[in-house]
This record gives structure tokens, C-alpha cells and sequence, in this order.
């Protein structure tokens, strides 16, 4: 399958003790199993990190030789287009779900190296339904026979469903929750709702995280892993 291919630029500028952080987060994961293959991050609220992990993780992992693809599940309020500035038309997930476009038309190569990426496409009017229904499920039962890991991005779990939605058919989920910003209740109520979906939860990234208050984060339990520093939603 020949696929088009797009430009991401990344303004982010990593820092070694971030990128010593998503190592380790790629490792941790790939030592989750091998049966793990789609797992969907998600946090609590906009704006704590979610996507740059996403795109951190992915990226470390393609550059050990795995084949990664990246789905955008935020069909509300997407920023991948806008923040990695890619300049092409493209058509994406809401698209594809709603049947306007085929799987050949939203699979897009990156210059990142073994990265994949499908784009949310559009805002559509009825996000969870499109991603309840059965395509969605089929689409990354297509993808797991071609990519070693997919990483499906999503919406937080604060205000909307669709990550509870989408935890349903994949067989992992990591939270990402910005340090300082997130009380352990709501954190605790967020790891409910991916219970509830039975699927099994790795941990959680614990972002921006000020290495010299590391530390502040003990409250939270051993259930809480620090993976690093990230300004980005």
C-alpha cells in the first residue's frame, strides 16, 4: 500500500532528562508484554501533555526499528495539524468512520523515522458514536497486522467518553497527568472509568514534573511513575 506522505515539524526542543524519560517509558512498555500492540493515552484535563508524549513516544520507539503508527482519536479539538505545522490537506479519522474516505486515504507517512500517523480529520457533531461503532474497532484490528505498536491519542476523560470508548479495543492504556495540576481524587477517578473498560492500565506519566521537587509527587502512591518533563498538551 503506497502511502502519501507529510511533514511534521516539532518545535519542541527536548531536554536529557525528558528524553531519558520517554526512553524509559518505551522500555517499560515493551517489557509490558508481547501481546500489547494499541495502546491509548489519555489524561484528565487539556493541556497536561498528552500529545507530546504521544509523539515522543512514538518517535523513540521508531528510532529502535519499530514500525509505529499514531491515531489521532480526538475528533473535538485536535492540534496535531496546527502544532507540528504540517502544511498538506489531509484527510483523517472522522472521515473514515463516517465512510468518506478510504484506509489508503488517512494513512500518512512522517519524517520521523518508522511513524505512521492517521490525523483526527474534521470536527464531527457525534465523536463517541463515531468511535463506538464497529469500523473503529475493525480499523485497528487492520493496523495491529501491520504496525508492532499503535498509539491512539484521545480526548481527556474529565468532561467527555471517548477515551473510555476507545480503552475498549486496545489492550493498554497510559494516563498522563501534569504534576501539580491534577488532585489524586480526580486522578483516581479518571483510572476508574479505564477500569470500567477492562482494559488493562500500565501507569501513568507523570508530567512536567520540576526535577528538584521530585519529592512532591510521593503522595500520590507507588502506583504513580515519574517519566520525565513535557510543556506540551
Amino acid at each position: 500500500m503506497a502511502l502519501q506522505q507529510v511533514i511534521m515539524n516539532d518545535p519542541k526542543k527536548d531536554t536529557y532528562f525528558y528524553d531519558e524519560a520517554i526512553k524509559i517509558l518505551r522500555t517499560n512498555i515493551q517489557f509490558a508484554g508481547r501481546n500489547l500492540k494499541t495502546i491509548v493515552l489519555t489524561s484528565c484535563f487539556p493541556n497536561e501533555g498528552k500529545s507530546g508524549t504521544v509523539l515522543s513516544l512514538a518517535r523513540e520507539m521508531g528510532n529502535t526499528g519499530k514500525k509505529v503508527l499514531v491515531v489521532d482519536a480526538d475528533i473535538r479539538k485536535s492540534s496535531f495539524v496546527s502544532r507540528y505545522q504540517v502544511k498538506k490537506r489531509i484527510k483523517g479519522l472522522s472521515q473514515y468512520l463516517s465512510g468518506q474516505a478510504s484506509v489508503e486515504e488517512i494513512i500518512y507517512t512522517t519524517n520521523f523515522d518508522n511513524v505512521d500517523f492517521i490525523f483526527s480529520g474534521p470536527t464531527a457533531p457525534n465523536p463517541s458514536e463515531l468511535l463506538d461503532d464497529s469500523a473503529f474497532a475493525e480499523l485497528l484490528g487492520m493496523m495491529k497486522l501491520q504496525y508492532d505498536y499503535i498509539l491512539v491519542d484521545t480526548p481527556p476523560l474529565s468532561n467527555m467518553i471517548d477515551a473510555a470508548v476507545v480503552a475498549r479495543e486496545c489492550d493498554g492504556a497510559v494516563m498522563v497527568i501534569e504534576s501539580g495540576a491534577v488532585s489524586y481524587k480526580v486522578a483516581m477517578r479518571a483510572k476508574e472509568q479505564l477500569e470500567v473498560t477492562g482494559c488493562r492500565i500500565l501507569g501513568v506519566v507523570l508530567n512536567k514534573v520540576e526535577i528538584e521537587k521530585e519529592k512532591y509527587y510521593r503522595h500520590y502512591g507507588s502506583y504513580y511513575r515519574p517519566y520525565g518533563k513535557q510543556d506540551e498538551s
